[in-house]
């Protein structure tokens, strides 16, 4: 069993093959979750789900469009009510580029965070350059139905015992295999593989040995293999534990 718990194959960049890749994607995996950006990439995911029996979808206003879709909130409150829709997501804070402003950005990861407690569905964040906000916000808004992945994690262990405290997984991905992934190697050592999700981001962030190149759900079995060989385990028990708890942590019962 092994399921890839972040992707994005309605990206443009699946235009020209996408039938091929979900194949690729059907043939290796056991389940994926595509995961929204905006209120369009949500439906588009839904879409992908609706359409395919081993894909599930997660809704949400990533901060790089919190500005123009501030006010949209409830068209994804609306999109809740879909089959097939497992989660909140991707939402958060990027300070990467500067922009949108801080305050939209964290008005729109607020309220979000708000529908998923009303909703009891888990969030996926995305947390870019702004640990210390993105953890503060958790904090002010947590309560003991919150719950969560923080995707494609880029933080410190330290951190990331912090996060578990609150119900929160960790998700590793390519940047995991990169040769100066000093801190991704740390939070794979440290924290206990009943906390992790594995993931692709595809179609970014490629592992080696396909690192350049676009990515795809199917390459999620290198990000295992290297966990694998960080905590010296076998490479089928990293897989089928990360599974377990991404259908857990999404409510998916697999038979």
């Amino acid at each position: 069993m092994i399921i890839d718990s972040h992707a994005h194959l309605e990206d443009e960049k699946y235009d020209e093959d996408r039938e091929d890749v979900i194949k690729r994607c059907k043939d290796e995996l056991t389940l994926l979750i595509n995961v929204g950006s905006s209120i369009e990439t949500s439906k588009k995911s839904i879409e992908l789900a609706r359409n395919n029996e081993f894909i599930y979808a997660a809704t949400g206003i990533h901060p790089e469009h919190s500005q123009k879709e501030i006010n949209d909130i409830a068209a994804i409150e609306e999109l809740l009510s879909q089959e097939k829709v497992v989660a909140i997501g991707e939402i958060g804070l990027d300070y990467y580029y500067g922009d949108p402003p801080v305050e939209y950005q964290k008005r729109c990861f607020i309220e979000q965070i708000r529908l998923a407690k009303k909703y009891n569905l888990p969030i996926v964040i995305h947390d870019r350059d702004a640990h210390g906000d993105v953890l503060d916000i958790i904090k002010k808004e947590w309560t003991s139905s919150l719950r969560g992945v923080f995707h494609s994690y880029s933080g410190s262990s330290e951190m990331a015992f912090q996060l578990l405290e609150m119900n929160f997984y960790i998700s590793l991905g390519g940047p995991v295999t990169f040769k100066n992934a000093k801190k991704a190697v740390d939070v794979a050592m440290k924290i206990p593989i009943e906390k992790l999700l594995i993931e692709t981001d595809s179609p970014y962030l490629t592992p080696v040995p396909y690192r350049g190149k676009r990515n795809e759900p199917a390459n999620v079995k290198y990000v295992a293999r290297k966990i694998a060989e960080i905590k010296n385990m076998n490479y089928d028990d990293v897989c089928n534990i990360t599974a377990s708890n991404a259908l857990k942590l999404f409510n998916i019962t697999f038979k």
